[in-house]
């Protein structure tokens, strides 16, 4: 008697996630859980190196990989310029507010993707909550909540890069399908920190200096807005004269690109970088990391569908009548729990959920599918206690992982069911 489809799926699950609670680097996961796939599902090592080696040759996957290769570049320019400092000095100076500059300086540190983010932001929040009377627990929750407002949608994310890229996405479509979720998300962290009465008001006059602070503000925000802007612009124009070529499948990757190159170059011009200090950017070890980690991801994404892995696993749940957006909401939260990581659940989950939508004929809603999967495994990995944001943030603030954790209930709970609802409103669109 055969092991059935999803018992052996579920078991390089299982192994991927104690992987990466050893230690392993994500890309060691995910290489030796796409070789284990294969060996499970019947391939010999021939074929399991061939299917390697299409799914590394793929323009998407070349580009992807160069996509966060630069993001990463350009988060290491600006913390090396002491930008992302002087972004938040300009902040401190225009937004009087205490509530509301609680909730921006881990937003906008938010805005660019790094490891452990929230501990950035944590000494500015801590320097506000100082003076008021406001719990360690709070405020740790505040920096850790507010940090992660972005990362449904924004497209310097790696999570929503491979989204676009696994499903095959218009990124800025997908960007428009789920910006209410950061709605979502701000609304609902609200509400734990409603009954708090610390708020200052400031109603003067804008003055000359704070006129000057916002021209400084400005131009500190010019490389993301190079990034975003130009991206979108430029992968608009090449879509356009490529449409007819085979380029045009790359064409809004090409745009983002050369956006990213234009926005490390202003950074490194602006703030007088060295050759030397350039090439110690460029030759960061995370970059290598990055760059195997994706080429892993979408290695096991190859192998899940040339083992026919996927068709076996579409095949028994069709005979169970297990609904697929169950499958869609449960599969990713439980993994994002585990691992702590969106790129584990997104790489693991997604190409499964993908294929489904095929095989249930679901195929015209995949963006819908991504939406709630995204949305239910963010979920999963904001209340993972493996999450490194917050590890660092309540370490930082000294505050107790349980109190943390009432706080982060509601707003977590809130969005898996907005995402529930959003869900079943873009299918009633889509017909």
């Amino acid at each position: 008697m055969s092991i059935p489809a999803i018992a052996r799926v579920l078991l390089i699950f299982v192994l991927i996630v104690i992987l990466i609670r050893k230690k392993f680097s994500l890309g060691n996961a995910f290489f030796l859980g796409s070789t284990a796939l294969g060996l499970i599902f019947g391939m010999n090592p021939l074929k399991i190196a061939i299917s390697m080696w299409h799914s590394l040759t793929q323009p998407k996957t070349m580009s992807l990989a160069l996509i966060v290769s630069l993001i990463l570049v350009l988060s290491h320019s600006l913390e090396q310029a002491g930008q992302l400092e002087r972004m938040l000095a300009s902040f401190q100076g225009l937004i009087k507010s205490s509530r509301l500059r609680l909730a921006m300086f881990p937003a906008l540190i938010g805005l660019l993707p790094m490891p452990g983010g929230a501990i950035f932001s944590a000494p500015m929040v801590k320097e506000i909550g100082k003076h008021l009377d406001i719990k360690p627990e709070r405020l740790s929750y505040i920096n850790y909540w507010f940090r992660h407002i972005w990362e449904y949608w924004w497209p310097l994310y790696p999570g929503v890069l491979l989204t676009t890229t696994l499903a095959d996405l218009n990124i800025w479509l997908f960007v428009a399908f789920l910006f209410p979720i950061t709605i979502v998300a701000v609304t609902a962290g609200y509400y734990p920190i409603r009954d708090c009465d610390w708020v200052e008001h400031y109603n003067g006059t804008l003055e000359a200096g704070e006129k000057k602070s916002w021209t400084s503000m400005l131009r500190l925000l010019l490389p993301i807005a190079i990034v975003i802007i130009g991206g979108l612009g430029l992968g608009f124009v090449l879509v356009h004269i490529f449409e007819d070529s085979g380029l045009h499948k790359i064409s809004r990757e090409t745009g983002l690109i050369v956006a990213l190159i234009c926005s490390i170059l202003w950074v490194w011009h602006e703030n007088s970088f060295g050759l030397q200090t350039r090439i110690s950017i460029l030759k960061r070890k995370q970059l290598i990391f990055m760059t195997y980690m994706i080429a892993s991801i979408l290695i096991f994404k190859g192998i899940l569908e040339d083992s026919h892995a996927i068709s076996a696993i579409g095949k028994e749940l069709l005979r169970l009548n297990i609904p697929l957006v169950s499958i869609t909401v449960l599969l990713p939260f439980l993994v994002g729990m585990v691992a702590g990581i969106t790129i584990a659940f997104v790489g693991t989950t997604f190409p499964i959920i993908i294929s489904l939508t095929n095989t249930f004929g679901v195929q015209n809603h995949i963006i819908a599918y991504m939406m709630l999967g995204l949305v239910s495994g963010f979920s999963g990995v904001l209340l993972s206690p493996l999450h490194l944001c917050l590890l660092l943030s309540n370490e930082y603030f000294n505050a107790d992982l349980g109190a943390v954790y009432k706080y982060l209930v509601f707003p977590c709970g809130s969005l898996l069911l907005a995402g529930l609802g959003y869900f079943y409103t873009i299918n009633y669109f889509l017909g």
